[in-house]
């Protein structure tokens, strides 16, 4: 085997689906922010046999998606066709817009230790980056395809950026219910972990709505609801004397802080409003009921019975960051790290307002390479949002959940076929409106003459993927890969990786030119793991 993969990722998918894409091309988007630059935009694709052979016809989609014309771009040239790849060239899996695992690897490097490898996903390092996709004008997606060459003959870097209208319509979103449910068990008391929380969570309580209502529940040995629903409107001083109060006390029961935070959330859930768990802790738990399978039920019935979900904020440096992830998992919600002022306010005054409010439900991408062209492809992380390929347009299986203002970027590593030329792949991304749950779909191609750039000549967003994903390759696989045994090398070193100090310094050469404090913490990381290998 290819230590990159044999034709694609067959992992948990069937075999069964054959699907030609005849999606529509000439689309959209924009990143979180910055001043990334999708040089290589998603190109229309016109309907051509090849060989003589007929097209296998589409699935069923849902009406109002764009079809290939003849009057497209693709037409014109011949240089796209439909394709009915086999199931080793399909790629599919559930959205993620998680960031843990980049900040509390940072955090791990800052005391001088590298992180586990097991805490390392690469999908994660790569969506902790604004990302200057152009943005869609209503609810749903816009898709942008592009990449670049790496150093290794034949493969490259392709990425797929996918990203949801800005999030400064905020007069328009729903009103929120949040109940915050607040671990101040004795390991608290580290700096960096509660005074963080509180700090943070008071500049948030300002900027929140008059009529969003927020609720506080506390957890150590026992749990308790410090402060029940509460309209800001109504009582805002009384929120911040509740948060003013917390203090750190002793064990970490949080099967009960799970429990008591979501009932203290049904008690004072809102019709008509987006309605939320928001738990901070280290996720160690230590007393009461400790069988994570249990805590993981609770978080799943509730969310399943009552549409609650999750949102996880990490803290500490010790810390359990594979029960916060699968209980964001359960929740249908997403997790964040925090271990400094910024990212604190980072996290509870611009990320946690964009999850307030919900543009798709469920929301899934397949990429179809075209087998013309592409020998090989391995997605970069995402191993545990795997979706079946057959799957994809199952509207009963779980997606992810996005809000506006979000970015979500994939990124793959591409074999080409000796002298490939046209039609390289084409990405689709499938979610349900968050209200009717009508299904929607939108695509973009790319063609094999975007790769004719090296991926440090690409554009800044490409670089700094590419940088941020060969980081967390480095730090996943410090003996150079290894292989999970499921028949994909999951692990295996991405082609073109840099060693840590070539590394370093295109990162700290971006993190120069650009001025970004974001990028400049990516350099520090990167040198402080180069010291430490």
């Amino acid at each position: 085997m290819n230590r990159y993969g044999i034709h694609g990722e067959r992992g948990r998918r069937g075999t069964t689906a054959l699907l030609a894409l005849t999606l529509a091309g000439g689309l959209l988007l924009t990143g979180c922010g910055g001043g990334d630059d999708a040089s290589h935009g998603a190109k229309d694709t016109a309907t051509d046999s090849r060989g003589g052979s007929a097209p296998v016809p589409a699935p069923d989609r849902p009406r109002g998606e764009g079809e290939r014309g003849e009057g497209s771009e693709g037409a014109k040239n011949g240089d796209s066709r439909d394709i009915a790849p086999d199931p080793d060239h399909l790629s599919t899996f559930a959205l993620d817009v998680d960031t843990a695992s980049y900040g509390y690897a940072r955090r791990t490097l800052s005391e001088g230790r590298l992180p586990d490898p097991s805490t390392v996903r690469p999908e994660e390092f790569v969506n902790s980056f604004r990302q200057d996709y152009e943005r869609p004008d209503g609810d749903g997606f816009s898709v942008t395809v592009d990449g670049a060459r790496t150093d290794d003959e034949d493969w490259s870097l392709v990425r797929v950026g996918l990203a949801t209208r800005s999030a400064e319509r905020q007069g328009e979103r729903p009103p929120a219910a949040l109940t915050f449910v607040i671990d101040v068990s004795g390991s608290m008391a580290e700096p960096g972990r509660l005074d963080l929380a509180q700090e943070a969570l008071g500049t948030m309580t300002d900027r929140l709505r008059d009529d969003d209502s927020v609720a506080i529940v506390t957890f150590s040995d026992e749990a308790e609801t410090v402060l029940p629903m509460t309209r800001l409107g109504d009582d805002r001083d009384r929120v911040h004397d509740a948060i003013d109060e917390l203090e750190p006390m002793e064990s970490t029961n949080l099967g009960a802080g799970v429990e008591t935070g979501y009932e203290t959330a049904v008690e004072g859930r809102r019709e008509g409003a987006t309605n939320r768990v928001v738990l901070v802790s280290d996720a160690l738990a230590n007393t009461g009921d400790t069988d994570a399978d249990s805590i993981l039920e609770r978080v799943a019935t509730e969310r399943r019975e009552h549409g609650i979900t999750l949102f996880g904020v990490g803290v500490g440096s010790d810390y359990g960051d594979a029960l916060m992830e699968r209980l964001a998992d359960e929740g249908d919600g997403h997790t964040t790290y925090v271990s400094n002022p910024r990212d604190a306010r980072e996290v509870f005054c611009e990320q946690l307002p964009r999850h307030i409010e919900l543009t798709a439900r469920d929301a899934k991408a397949q990429v179809a390479f075209d087998p013309e062209t592409v020998a090989e492809f391995r997605l970069v992380g995402y191993d545990n949002r795997r979706v079946a390929d057959e799957d994809f347009r199952d509207d009963r299986v779980d997606g992810g959940e996005v809000g506006p203002g979000h970015t979500v970027t994939a990124l793959y590593a591409v074999r080409t076929r000796s002298g490939a030329d046209g039609h390289l792949a084409t990405a689709t991304v499938r979610w349900l409106d968050p209200d009717s749950r009508d299904p929607h779909e939108e695509s973009g191609d790319v063609e094999t003459d975007a790769l004719d750039d090296s991926v440090w000549d690409a554009d800044r967003g490409l670089r700094v993927t590419a940088t941020a994903a060969y980081f967390a390759d480095a730090l996943r696989t410090p003996d150079g890969g290894y292989d999970h045994g499921d028949g994909d090398d999951h692990g295996a070193s991405l082609p073109g990786a840099p060693g840590l100090s070539e590394l370093s310094e295109r990162a700290d050469g971006l993190a120069d030119r650009t001025e970004d404090e974001d990028l400049r913490d990516l350099a520090e990381a990167i040198e402080e793991a180069n010291r430490l290998a």
